[in-house]
């Protein structure tokens, strides 16, 4: 677990409190941290969730914390930077655009 003990570093919480806050035992986060020991699967989407960062970035397998929000945040500023400009018909028009490609061309759903 090469990312563990720098995420629980930057929350400020020993070992011992970490462990608590996550149900085990300070051994255990101990030996994650040495490479002592290998989490198993549920563990490592546990820590993932509780640091909320990909289970890739935990393991050291991707710079990304979290892929989600990198892609929700690029959205939102590429959003907000091509609707610079535009006049309020054609925001109107690029949202439907944006709904039959999310929905389908189902009228139900817009």
């Amino acid at each position: 677990m090469l990312r563990l003990e720098m995420l629980r570093k930057e929350l400020g919480l020993s070992q011992k409190d970490f462990a608590e806050k996550i149900n085990m035992t300070q051994q255990r986060i101990s030996a994650y941290e040495k490479g002592k020991r290998e989490p198993d699967i549920e563990t490592i989407k546990q820590l993932a969730e509780y640091f909320n960062v990909s289970t890739d970035y935990l393991l050291g397998k991707s710079d990304i914390r979290n892929p989600e929000e990198q892609i929700k945040e690029e959205f939102e500023f590429a959003y907000h930077k091509e609707m610079e400009g535009l006049t309020e018909q054609e925001i109107a028009d690029a949202l439907r655009f944006y709904k039959q490609i999310k929905y389908g061309n189902n009228k139900n759903n817009q």
